[in-house]
């Protein structure tokens, strides 16, 4: 995948096209943005007509013709979508400032990333590393083993650590913790910790019925922990409906978890 620098180092002349605003609905909010060249794009602002419609508009301005800095387009049946609402896009050409707007905005949204913290770069780890790799989170690998850290893909933060546990601490409010080590009492350890909290957005570990058996009775008999914590691990991971146990698939379902467990936090935090 070209990443937002190396596309505009390869294709100076570009349009950056950003929604402005919107209303009703629609394919993509307000703050999306897309880069037009004049044979190729970079992002998307949802598809369809509309986007279709957007980078017609972008090439005619790259070619000094008609085109339109602002569009107010309704997506409805006179476009042949069915979206409903509307949507205004901006055009500008790319310049120094604007590259320099666009690392800002890049880097700020870069900080506002989730954080998912995953213990283990075993298979299922390194599958579920590079399932989510592509997707707007901060992911860190932790592995007591330096080789299952050399393989990872582009963009995931490694960390090799001796006591992986005391790494939640540092975890910032509405993380995500997955557990995957090769050592069900190191797992423990973990979750444990992760448990402790009540701020976290996720905390799941690979396992079994069984394991998770067996943790919910060590955790209360000898790690002090409360009953009601369990109600808070998602264990096993990847769901109850496909029983497929190739890494790749339990990673694809994992993922749809954390997804799904991010956007109830926001709701939740955001009623608070």
């Amino acid at each position: 995948m070209t990443t937002l620098p190396q596309f505009l180092a390869t294709h100076p002349d570009t349009i950056l096209i950003d929604i402005t605003g919107t209303q009703g609905s629609t394919p993509r909010e307000t703050g999306t943005f897309m880069l037009v060249a004049i044979d190729t794009i970079w992002g998307t602002i949802g598809g369809g007509q509309f986007e279709f419609m957007a980078i017609a508009n972008a090439r005619k301005l790259l070619q000094g013709t008609d085109g339109r800095e602002m569009m107010d387009i309704p997506l409805g049946p006179e476009i042949g979508q069915c979206c409903g609402g509307r949507t205004q896009l901006r055009f500008r050409r790319v310049t120094d400032a604007v590259i320099r707007e666009l690392e800002e905005r890049r880097s700020d949204e870069a900080e506002h990333r989730p954080e998912v913290w995953l213990f283990g770069a075993g298979h299922v780890g390194r599958a579920l590393a590079t399932a989510l790799s592509p997707l707007p989170l901060d992911v860190t690998v932790i592995e007591t083993r330096q080789d299952e850290l050399e393989h990872l893909p582009e963009g995931i933060n490694a960390r090799l650590v001796a006591m992986p546990e005391a790494l939640v601490q540092e975890m910032r409010t509405g993380a995500v913790v997955v557990i995957l080590t090769h050592d069900h009492a190191l797992d423990f350890l973990i979750a444990r910790e992760a448990l402790a909290r009540t701020d976290l957005a996720y905390t799941g570990m690979i396992g079994s019925a069984t394991k998770r058996a067996t943790f919910a009775s060590w955790l209360q008999r000898e790690a002090g922990g409360e009953k009601e914590w369990m109600a808070r691990l998602t264990l096993p991971i990847g769901g109850q409906q496909v029983r497929d146990k190739r890494p790749e698939v339990i990673a694809a379902m994992t993922a749809a978890e954390i997804l799904t467990a991010l956007a109830a936090y926001r709701v939740r935090a955001s009623s608070m």
